[in-house]
């Protein structure tokens, strides 16, 4: 269970700000007129009223509609305002949310054409994560959403697409990604002394007092003082989850504490990075002022990249792993696993005991002892659970690109990295780093090779 790409999974599936793929021309696609470009004259002067929605392009005669590029394009600007980032200009904007929205398009039909299937119960699991990461239940998760404007439904949805785009990558790249040890000495070279931003790791949280449009001078210093207020509560040690709920206007910040995420500092916008440079761990930065308004920034976490340090924490935890087969689908290893938990934790059922007997992978033997554990060893859905974990307790049935697990937590502790474990973790990093290449590489590979045709532009 070496891990291979961590696709995160988030409150908001933002999209990134990619680089377009080649002019459509290059890659064989018979394109309508292009997106921006004229319409023909009898187009042009046809007054004819256009429905509220409509289509945009189609990517193997399915179509891409104006409604799901404007709402992608508003998670994305939401992502940027709680940022305290700046947008680009719209017309530029809609083009890559687009160009995103038919990547992702022609992946989820080659998904559904090779046989990759989520389950509702695999979904139920991935929402639980992502409530248990904000702290709260699922039923608040619902809720916050539902008052941030997320039909929760469709964030279901969308968890289903990443799970489905997740396991489509994972099985097209994990064989032809190959690290030597020539590539872990040259990665080590690289990071000894370095400072750069790009390996500094930084998880802000922020504050937004908003400014409007128009405000005039007398308002903004209305505001401003509003911001330094909130400030000096901040910096006095109160509590800064409770103060994002109260006073932030950040879109989404309810949901998420304020909390943008840990990400190397070249990530972040300028304006936050310089204003926590020189603060430690749960330091607040003075206001700040955006094209957005005010904001107070508060670091969450700070840690020097590339190489680990010296120190890390480690699991020491067991499982049970069950294979679907055409013999046991994957519901009912899901169902066999649970009834396992349940005798487990009424004291009916040893856990070592039901691995040797059930168990299909190698620690079966050993009870399903899998032994002390580096951070990133294991794949990312594997590794979130196992970290929610005290202690002595058992996991709900997980189900990885593996299998469906069962997972419990024995032991945790700090320890020292030997000399061969840090080059095994600095293994790891340089894989990711060439998963990420190989995956631009095969994503802009099935894009090119879907039919795609544009339509109206999207507005």
């Amino acid at each position: 269970m070496i891990k291979q790409r961590a696709f995160v999974l988030g409150l908001a599936f933002a999209v990134q700000a990619v680089a377009l793929v080649p002019a459509a021309h290059g890659q064989g696609l018979r394109v309508s007129p292009q997106l921006g470009a004229s319409r023909p004259a009898a187009r042009a002067n046809d007054n004819t009223p256009r429905s509220a929605d409509y289509i945009v392009a189609v990517v193997n005669s399915e179509p891409i509609t104006n409604n799901e590029v404007r709402s992608r394009m508003v998670r994305f600007e939401q992502q940027l305002a709680q940022q305290g980032a700046s947008l680009p200009p719209r017309p530029e904007l809609a083009r890559q949310v687009l160009e995103r929205l038919i990547s992702e398009k022609a992946q989820l039909q080659l998904a559904r054409e090779t046989g990759v299937r989520i389950d509702d119960a695999t979904v139920d699991q991935a929402e639980q994560n992502v409530a248990r990461q904000n702290q709260v239940d699922v039923a608040e998760l619902r809720r916050r959403l539902a008052a941030d404007g997320v039909d929760p439904s469709q964030f279901r949805e969308d968890l289903r697409n990443q799970l489905l785009l997740t396991r489509l990558r994972d099985r097209e790249l994990e064989s032809k990604v190959r690290v030597t040890d020539l590539d872990v000495d040259q990665y080590i070279r690289e990071q000894q002394g370095s400072n750069a931003a790009s390996e500094l790791e930084i998880n802000l949280a922020h504050i937004l007092v908003a400014v409007p449009d128009g405000a005039t001078d007398q308002q903004v210093a209305a505001l401003q003082a509003k911001a330094q207020l909130v400030q000096q509560r901040a910096a006095a040690g109160e509590d800064f989850t409770k103060l994002v709920r109260e006073f932030s206007e950040a879109p989404g910040a309810a949901t998420t504490g304020g909390i943008v995420g840990l990400r190397t500092a070249d990530r972040y916008p300028p304006l936050f990075v310089e204003a926590t440079q020189s603060l430690r761990e749960g330091g607040v930065s003075k206001v700040v002022r955006s094209g957005a308004g005010f904001h107070i920034v508060k670091v969450v976490e700070k840690r020097q990249g590339g190489l680990p340090g010296a120190n890390v924490v480690q699991n020491h935890a067991r499982h049970i792993l069950l294979r679907p087969s055409a013999q046991l689908s994957e519901a009912a290893a899901r169902a066999k696993l649970a009834d396992f938990k349940k005798r487990i934790e009424a004291g009916q059922g040893d856990f070592a005991q039901l691995a040797r007997e059930n168990s299909q992978d190698a620690s079966a033997r050993n009870g399903g002892d899998l032994g002390w554990a580096n951070p990133g060893l294991f794949v990312p859905e594997f590794e979130d659970t196992l970290n929610a974990l005290s202690p002595g307790q058992v996991s709900e049935p997980l189900v990885s690109r593996f299998g469906v697990h069962l997972i419990q937590l024995l032991e945790r502790r700090e320890a020292a990295l030997s000399q061969r474990e840090q080059r095994d973790l600095a293994r790891n990093v340089v894989r990711e780093k060439k998963l990420d290449e190989a995956y631009a590489s095969w994503a802009q590979d099935v894009r090119g090779r879907a039919y795609v045709e544009y339509r109206e532009p999207p507005l």
